[in-house]
């Protein structure tokens, strides 16, 4: 009886913690999920620390200035003057949360093997200070497994009891950067736990700030959810990839075929090809369940063609771009190309795994002179690539000096018409140019 007394005395204690908002918040992890997720916790009346390693960024959230487009200035600024926001690199102050979220990288290696050194590393720094009574929730996207074979055992190595001594849950961010109509409040949430009361507490906490909870049995099954939702993009993304190619042996418009094909009022679901795939998600979580499906002895097929089909697309860029310059009897050596758009995605400054990237890597290798503007991020610096690129203004000048552009990523504040017409030739991999003056098009582009 003592156990059971133990396991809802800290469940109590927590959800009224919950109810009167006098719970500390701990978010380890400053990033694109963590501080929006931060801000809206705050929002409702939460006192909210911030954890990160990088001691500028976590000054950076105490003094309440914003890095993150997701997040609203104003919005920062004002929780932190008020004080329900803090931030510190002092990871020793884990211990006066009453709830701890992680929202830490889980990226692959070389070898597209799950990287878990981000979330083993918080883990390990959380069981040093792991105290009876608080809720551990895992939100990084990861295989499922994770939060029951990693964490779990690092969590209890010290005697505590995952569901008895303090609670564990997995939540996956579903974050969709630069998207205005679905933002964390109002993006239902998934949450997974592997005994009752664990459950139970992770799904008062989340409901005090987001619209809806979905619960789920166990935290390999909210796992698994969000590696399916980014392994569903992923084929179906690669699917339209695969058409794109083959429309181009065929001579066919793509794009004529897929806006046909889309106005079918069922059985169909609009996705669309391009230069290749990129940010945290769609080129990398896929490969976790491909990973883990391997200790089950089951191949993911559909997963690991997908994949190839999407990591080939640049390669398919820098061909089409040589048979575009063809056109004029140039060769991409020595021709001067200006990519439009570093970004993996529309309006957006981030350009992790951008296929942007991966293309002007492989002209500058075939000897382009390289250039590229982007006004979201017009400094490039990758370390793994060896990248450190500076963008240009896009002048009438670059426009017209330029042998080829490539629009790589569509961004709302370009011209296209007066890209159209002071550029020599066009190669658009994502139709950015559509509804432009058809006699333009049909003298400048070339669509993917």
């Amino acid at each position: 009886m003592t156990y059971n007394y133990t396991v809802t005395s800290h469940a109590d204690d927590l959800r009224e913690k919950l109810r009167d908002k006098t719970a500390k918040i701990g978010v380890v992890g400053l990033g694109y999920v963590g501080l929006p997720f931060l801000v809206e916790k705050a929002k409702v009346g939460f006192h909210v620390t911030g954890f990160d390693r990088n001691a500028d960024r976590a000054a950076q959230v105490s003094r309440g200035e914003n890095y993150i487009r997701d997040v609203d200035d104003r919005d920062l600024e004002r929780l932190v003057g008020e004080g329900f926001v803090s931030a510190t690199a002092d990871f020793d102050r884990l211990a006066e949360m009453d709830i701890i979220v992680i929202c830490v990288p889980t990226p692959l290696d070389h070898n597209l093997t799950p990287d878990l050194s981000y979330v083993s590393s918080v883990t390990r720094e959380i069981a040093q200070r792991l105290r009876p009574g608080q809720l551990i929730s895992l939100e990084s996207t990861t295989y499922p497994g994770t939060t029951n074979e990693v964490m779990k055992p690092l969590l209890e190595a010290g005697g505590l009891r995952a569901g008895q001594d303090f609670f564990l849950a997995h939540s996956p961010e579903r974050v969709d950067p630069g998207n205005k109509r679905y933002t964390t409040k109002n993006t239902n949430k998934v949450v997974g736990a592997d005994d009752s009361a664990s459950l139970d507490v992770a799904v008062a906490f989340y409901q005090q700030a987001i619209d809806h909870i979905v619960a789920v049995s166990s935290t390999s099954a909210a796992e698994l959810v969000k590696v399916y939702e980014n392994t569903f993009r992923s084929v179906n993304i690669a699917l339209a990839n695969e058409i794109a190619l083959l429309c181009d042996r065929m001579g066919l418009d793509v794009w004529e075929i897929l806006d046909a094909a889309f106005t079918k009022p069922f059985g169909i679901m609009p996705f669309y090809p391009g230069p290749g795939v990129g940010g945290h998600c769609i080129p990398i979580d896929p490969h976790y369940l491909e990973w883990k499906a391997r200790e089950y002895n089951f191949q993911t097929r559909f997963i690991a063609l997908a994949g190839e089909i999407n990591r080939k697309m640049p390669e398919f860029v820098v061909d089409k771009a040589a048979r575009v310059l063809n056109l004029d009897k140039k060769a991409l050596n020595g021709s001067t190309v200006l990519l439009l758009g570093m970004a993996y995605k529309s309006n957006l400054d981030d350009y992790r795994e951008s296929p942007a990237l991966h293309i002007y890597q492989l002209l500058e290798a075939a000897g382009a002179s390289m250039l590229f503007h982007d006004s979201w991020t017009p400094h490039i610096q990758d370390r793994e690539r060896g990248l450190d690129l500076r963008g240009v203004p896009l002048s009438d000048e670059v426009l017209s000096k330029a042998d080829l552009v490539i629009i790589a990523t569509q961004h709302s504040d370009v011209d296209y018409e007066r890209v159209l017409k002071l550029a020599r030739r066009v190669l658009d991999t994502r139709n950015a140019t559509k509804g432009l003056p058809a006699a333009l098009r049909t003298e400048k582009v070339t669509l993917l």
